[in-house]
């Protein structure tokens, strides 16, 4: 019995791409915690999933898609997107825009007025360059070259010091239970960060992201302000995000 429940768990994770433990429990409930974790542990040394606090995941799931695949993903709902979040900005502003392609689809709508721009994207700086009068800040640190995103301690360190009204992160998952999530550690601490630096906070995310896990959580529902989308959210996402009073837009 046990090397089949351990194959059922592989070939569960493997159709998932990722698994919570407490999907796993419901799997097997006359299993203990323990030995739901002993399993994975198993599995991961021979190689068929990650282990992340809280579950697993593939290992053909390494994080978020790469840059060039996301660009591809969705465009009319990322122009959609960036529509309802082009309200939210005023002039002269302090803008933080992390490297999502939702946010490029952003800045490539973005008119030519008085902003203080900083991001962590370098697609975002280059395509912020057809503009005048917003002054970008390219943050420094070491760059992702699969998600094209600048993080690490530098990145840290640039971003604690800044002031920020206004900020708009991309998401590469979100769930009630698991909050927003994101597939490195480097994203998850730097959206983080700038989170907490920011007066207002602004999810980016389209249809695709809805019960989508990544191995890290770097909000709550309740820690950011807004939510915009390209549709209208599931019906049990909308009342938890009215309960912690996140605004959808």
């Amino acid at each position: 019995m046990y090397s089949i429940r351990q194959e059922q768990m592989r070939e569960y994770i493997e159709n998932k791409n990722v698994a919570t433990i407490k999907e796993l429990q419901s799997m097997f409930p006359d299993v203990s915690l323990m030995t739901i974790h002993r399993d994975l542990d198993t599995l991961q040394k021979n190689g068929y999933v990650v282990k992340f606090r809280g579950g697993a995941k593939s290992v053909r799931l390494a994080g978020d898609p790469e840059f060039n695949v996301r660009m591809r993903e969705n465009n009319s709902g990322k122009m959609a997107a960036a529509k309802k979040a082009l309200e939210l900005i005023q002039p002269n502003a302090s803008v933080f825009l992390d490297a999502s392609t939702t946010n490029l689809a952003l800045v490539k709508a973005l008119p030519d007025i008085s902003l203080n721009i900083f991001t962590t994207g370098p697609s975002i700086a280059l395509e912020l360059c057809r503009l005048h009068n917003p002054v970008v800040t390219l943050c420094c640190g070491t760059i992702n070259r699969k998600n094209l995103a600048l993080s690490g301690q530098n990145t840290l360190q640039m971003l604690s010091e800044i002031n920020i009204d206004l900020a708009f992160i991309g998401v590469s998952g979100c769930s009630v239970e698991a909050g927003f999530t994101c597939g490195t550690e480097g994203d998850m601490l730097v959206k983080r960060l700038v989170i907490q630096k920011a007066r207002t906070s602004v999810i980016m995310c389209d249809k695709e992201k809805f019960n989508c896990l990544m191995p890290y959580t770097f909000a709550k529902l309740g820690d950011v302000d807004y939510l915009i989308c390209d549709t209208a959210v599931p019906e049990a996402f909308s009342r938890a995000a009215g309960e912690n009073g996140l605004k959808i837009l």
